[in-house]
């Protein structure tokens, strides 16, 4: 006999287990299927993880420059089995967390593989190989994306890895080379540096996160070389040899000759997939696009009105938050309720060190855009707060309408970056002007008051810079 329900979510990552709860919250009869941990890849193997990681090499570093402030302190080590213990102390909190919440809402979780065998039908396959049917009403896809292989470059977890293992690494590699030089890349790649390995970033294009502020970019490359990194870009890695005992990674530089960078560990970051292949969504008539995205509108529903897709596997951004917001949305929409997905200003964080955040409109999209603006920026190293704390890197750029002088975007890059975005999403999503952050009060010394004085010096009005 099949269990039927209201709802069914299929995965419990950032953007399915919301939709689950969210679901349960309205009276929706509820399950979640999944077929690894309550969490998905954000907490167990993304987000969450590499985030404890960062802040871990970063205090390891700046420990090693306390004596810049007076603390006289012996060589630190790193003990990498107990870091991973107390990163992995922090995902069960996270995931139990979580699991907790998903009861209390009146879910069912069900653990296996799903694929569609009807248009109101699921047959769930646990791990030990027994099938379950599952009806529903509606169906939620939250499937996520997966990294790209490449054959090149066989991942076995250790000597070659993806991200997932890379955040499971128990030692710090002497050298570790990056295939890939957009967020994940350089975000792990930064931890083994700053634990202590000789990184290397090979990026096939010409520039590193493609898409991003260049002005932006050339504060985190110079904080990558600073730190002794080799970046390499408009080269192809093309794969390992072995040469006297030492591994080295090949590749083909930009003038055509042959690159070999010794590598103890290769990350392999050049991308992701959507998890859309193997669902039976064929069996549903459901759309997808070249790539593998399930196509959705504005309540997140596939063109077969009872199956919606949210996060990763429909479509970019792929961002935990995105996923999330649409889960709500969705789970809203399947419960009958008015509501849409019109996000204006998706916020961004890459945590490199310093990070970038980016909202909205970003000054060369919007050239690109022929849209005309007027920009505001203002540097940390005029920043009290920023100076205070030894983060005077990067500035705040904002990005506002020429004619109503309404926001647009911002990119900012330097500590607390990520952060610093909240502001002006909720600025740009309240039709908030330029002038208006301007004109609020922004406690001091705070790094918040960057954005009131790049505001500021958008309308040349700047105190502590002078206006151009």
């Amino acid at each position: 006999m099949a269990t039927r329900f209201d709802c069914v979510v299929i995965g419990a990552g950032p953007g399915g287990y919301v939709a689950a709860i969210r679901a349960g919250q309205l009276g929706l009869k509820t399950a979640v299927v999944e077929r690894d941990r309550i969490g998905g890849v954000c907490l167990n193997y993304g987000c969450i993880p590499s985030k404890g990681l960062i802040y871990a090499s970063g205090l390891f570093e700046k420990i090693q420059h306390a004596d810049a402030l007076g603390f006289v302190v012996g060589a630190p080590k790193v003990d990498g089995k107990k870091l991973q213990e107390w990163k992995n102390g922090v995902v069960k909190r996270l995931t139990t967390g979580v699991g907790f919440l998903l009861s209390k809402s009146g879910v069912t979780v069900i653990q296996g593989t799903a694929k569609f065998a009807g248009p109101n039908r699921l047959v769930v396959t646990g791990a030990d190989g027994k099938p379950q049917d599952v009806e529903f009403g509606k169906v939620i896809v939250a499937t996520g994306a997966r990294p790209v292989a490449l054959p090149m470059f066989p991942v076995d977890g250790k000597t070659v890895v993806t991200s997932k293992e890379a955040l499971d690494l128990d030692h710090v590699p002497e050298s570790f080379v990056v295939i890939g030089g957009g967020v994940i890349g350089l975000e792990l790649g930064m931890v083994m540096q700053k634990l202590g390995s000789k990184l290397t970033v090979i990026e096939l294009t010409d520039s590193l996160l493609p898409g991003t502020d260049p002005e932006a970019l050339k504060v985190l490359e110079k904080s990558l070389v600073k730190r002794g990194a080799t970046i390499l870009k408009s080269t192809k890695a093309s794969g390992l040899v072995t040469e006297k005992g030492v591994r080295y990674v090949t590749a083909t530089g930009p003038d055509g000759a042959a690159v070999k960078v010794a590598a103890d560990v290769v990350l392999v970051a050049v991308g992701f997939k959507p998890n859309s292949e193997g669902l039976g969504l064929e069996t549903l008539g459901v759309k997808l696009d070249a790539k593998g995205h399930l196509l959705v509108d504005e309540h997140r529903r596939t063109n077969v009105p009872h199956v919606y897709a949210i996060g990763d596997v429909a479509g970019l951004p792929w961002l935990a938050h995105k996923a999330s917001k649409e889960g709500i949305v969705a789970a809203e929409h399947a419960a009958g309720r008015p509501t849409a997905y019109d996000v204006k200003a998706m916020p961004s964080g890459i945590f490199t060190d310093p990070e970038i955040g980016t909202v909205g409109l970003q000054e060369h999209e919007a050239k690109a855009k022929g849209v005309a603006v007027h920009v505001g920026k203002f540097p940390f190293t005029a920043l009290g707060k920023a100076l205070a704390i030894g983060q005077t890197d990067g500035f705040v750029k904002l990005i506002a309408d020429a004619k109503t002088d309404l926001l647009l975007g911002a990119t900012i890059v330097g500590y607390g970056a990520a952060d610093l975005t909240a502001e002006i999403a909720l600025a740009i999503e309240m039709g908030a002007t330029a002038a208006d952050v301007g004109l609020t009060v922004h406690a001091h010394p705070t790094m918040p008051e960057s954005l009131m004085e790049a505001a500021e010096a958008l309308h040349k009005k700047a105190i502590h810079i002078l206006n151009s």
